[in-house]
């Protein structure tokens, strides 16, 4: 009897693990995009590069990070939605972060960038 239900129990576990199908997410904001730029200080002639990173990945979620003379000085997750070709980031780790709204540009051959709606670059995909 025992040999009968343990069967049981593997084969029921093989049937429900069989029913939970993840979606696919494909879509092209997925992967990492860069935005950086060098700064001079006039009185001391110093360069410092500023980065900002967003991997987004297929479970509408992501990591930012912004980098100072390539350390992380802060780095916080992020939620992000899609309508109608129009991407939402939202930063709950951080309440004064305002949220990003971007569309995708595609500059081919050169790059594929992110705007916001006025048509100000945030990011290249890298």
């Amino acid at each position: 009897m025992k040999k009968v239900f343990s069967f049981l129990t593997i084969l029921a576990i093989i049937l429900v693990s069989n029913c939970s199908r993840i979606e696919e997410n494909n879509d092209p904001v997925i992967g990492v995009w860069s935005n950086a730029n060098t700064d001079t200080n006039s009185t001391t002639q110093k360069l410092t590069t500023n980065k900002q990173e967003w991997i987004f990945n297929d479970a509408y979620l992501g990591r930012y990070h912004d980098l100072q003379n390539g350390k992380v000085i802060m780095k916080t997750d992020f939620r992000w939605s899609q309508k109608n070709g129009v991407y939402t980031i939202t930063y709950p780790g951080l309440p004064d972060k305002p949220n990003d709204t971007v569309v995708i540009v595609d500059n081919s051959p050169d790059s594929i960038l992110l705007e916001d709606p006025t048509g100000n670059l945030i990011a290249l995909r890298e």
